[in-house]
């Protein structure tokens, strides 16, 4: 018997080497970074500028791959299903708290199947309109809207992402009735938005932002509970619809069972990235603020968003589209 657990001993001590060995000459190929999305999406371009950071600081490409579809679903699944070696992660987003709930026949359990690596930035989401719409302000455009039922076409990058549940939330809190018309992305939403095929978004503040500043969409109000710095002068949501806030937030994410070692070594990149003067700059210009922090605060925020969430989408009564 001593001999057996001697054995059993020796072998748990090998593992626990090989293991600790593989993290510190990790990364030694690179790294597939899966975005639910498509390109050109606040997603994609939080991605790129951090996989930018650590192509240069870890040694090896930190390599974008697009991979779209079923509300964000086929790319979550993808990582989900992947080796638990460090290779393969996951920009992870406010969709895959949502849909945990929204749609009820998921194959994975978001929470549960995924290892929390790093939260990267909380952005505002922002109410905007085509400038035709005849609304200056948030209680204009719900004005309009009473005077307009089942009139008013509501763009969102895609069911079950925080632009879907931004404006659903705004839906019950005000008895505004506008039809939901999802898109594959920002991109085709907001080039629907900015033609007037749709009359209003609640889209993540970084992809809006360049449009709002050439005139091409108008701001009626950020979704934060604090106005944004980076537009002074747009009021929030919250200070027409009282309570009303949700935020967009992203990080990465690996699969359940990944190495701690790797992960913390991915966190810790991260972090120094998220202190750097240079890429500070680069995320506030997208209306992003830092969330630092370990693999355990991010797993938190997956679980506590997920929770809010949840109560929107059952008292709003969301559904896929």
């Amino acid at each position: 018997m001593f001999r057996l657990a001697r054995i059993a001993a020796i072998a748990l001590l090998a593992a626990s080497a090989v293991t600790s060995a593989l993290a510190i000459d990790y990364p030694t190929r690179p790294v597939k970074w899966v975005v639910p999305y498509p390109p050109g999406g606040t997603t994609d371009a939080l991605a790129r500028i951090m996989a930018q950071w650590l192509s240069e600081h870890m040694g090896q490409q930190f390599v974008i791959e697009n991979k779209a579809g079923g509300g964000n679903n086929i790319g979550t699944e993808y990582v989900i299903n992947s080796p638990p070696d460090g290779y393969t992660m996951l920009l992870v987003n406010p969709a895959n708290g949502i849909n945990t709930t929204l749609y009820k026949n998921l194959s994975f359990n978001f929470p549960r199947d995924i290892q929390g690596v790093a939260g990267i930035v909380r952005t505002p989401n922002v109410m905007e309109v085509n400038p035709n719409v005849p609304a200056k302000t948030v209680q204009e455009f719900i004005d309009y809207c009473k005077k307009n039922p089942g009139k008013i076409n509501m763009a969102s990058s895609g069911s079950g992402t925080s632009v879907h549940l931004s404006g659903e939330l705004f839906k019950l809190m005000t008895g505004c009735d506008m039809v939901h018309v999802p898109y594959k992305g920002a991109g085709p939403a907001l080039t629907d938005l900015m033609s007037g095929t749709v009359q209003v978004m609640f889209d993540n503040l970084p992809s809006s932002a360049p449009q709002i500043r050439a005139g091409r969409l108008r701001a009626l109000g950020m979704t934060t509970t604090e106005r944004e710095p980076s537009f002074p002068d747009v009021p929030t949501v919250g200070e027409t619809v009282k309570g009303y806030e949700a935020t967009a937030w992203f990080g990465i994410g690996m699969p359940k069972g990944t190495p701690r070692e790797i992960v913390d070594k991915v966190n810790a990149e991260v972090n120094r990235a998220l202190a750097d003067p240079e890429m500070l700059k680069k995320l506030a210009a997208l209306g992003g603020h830092p969330i630092p922090g370990t693999p355990d605060d991010f797993q938190r925020t997956i679980a506590e968003e997920t929770a809010k969430w949840a109560k929107v989408v059952t008292a709003s009564g969301a559904k896929v589209e």
